[in-house]
């Protein structure tokens, strides 16, 4: 049992040793229509993906990876210049069909669920706030998970992870692609001091517009188009701020 849920324990061979101590929670959503096809897939040697727990549509737990173990979610993926993110993570995958399947709300008891064991995880482990994280925050070019309709404010107020209220959206300077100069490249050095993968060059290219999505996906989901309006970077300034980033 976790915080009074059914926990199930289907093991993984997916998995390995730990080569860093743990100190981030990463969360996915599935990406296909049910859980038994992704458990079947988490399970499967030959796909060479697990993850530690998989939260269903009810809200039921599976165990498929010891929390001590390394198990393989993250992919290619760096966050603050770290890149073996599987063994410094756990990794918590959401049965949802994802983009793809049309990108449907979360179920209620599914996210109860994902608070609780949350909150059991970071009970137990060294994992600081702005370490909780979405698969697209550490891999923005390759991954969209768990989406903007994930909501982080409401795990943020159950005392998970690194949240601001997003700010409104005033009027001003936009940058998107194309642009250059002193703005992109505070905007890009800001984004890389926070911890995404991201190089502060003053030029908006493909990947400042992919880790911009990425960032608004989390922390302003109200309108993800990887262009940096005055909303996503006064929300962006506020979240350094809050933790003292530069």
């Amino acid at each position: 049992m976790i915080c009074g849920l059914r926990r199930v324990s289907i093991a993984s061979p997916n998995h390995g040793k730990r080569r860093a101590s743990v100190d981030m929670l990463v969360l996915h959503y599935t990406g296909m229509p049910h859980a038994p096809g992704a458990l079947a897939r988490l399970t499967d040697p030959r796909s060479q993906v697990s993850c530690h727990y998989l939260v269903d549509k009810g809200g039921e737990i599976f165990a498929l990876v010891p929390e001590e173990r390394r198990a393989w979610h993250a992919g290619q993926s760096s966050w603050h210049g770290q890149t073996d993110l599987n063994s410094r993570s756990i990794g918590i995958e959401i049965d949802h069909p994802g983009h793809d399947g049309g990108n449907p709300p979360f179920r209620e008891a599914q996210i109860e669920a994902v608070i609780a064991l949350c909150r059991h995880i970071l009970s137990r482990w060294p994992i600081a706030p702005a370490r909780v994280l979405a698969h697209s925050d550490i891999a923005p070019s390759r991954k969209q998970d768990p989406g903007e309709h994930f909501p982080w404010e409401r795990l943020h107020c159950a005392g998970i992870g690194h949240f601001v209220r997003p700010a409104p959206d005033t009027g001003g300077d936009i940058l998107g692609h194309g642009a250059e100069g002193a703005k992109v490249n505070e905007l890009q050095a800001c984004l890389a001091a926070y911890g995404y993968a991201i190089e502060a060059t003053g030029v908006y290219g493909e990947e400042t517009q992919s880790v911009v999505a990425a960032f608004q996906r989390h922390f302003r989901p109200g309108r993800v188009d990887g262009i940096a309006d005055p909303s996503t970077r006064a929300t962006l300034r506020q979240l350094c701020e809050s933790i003292k980033l530069p």
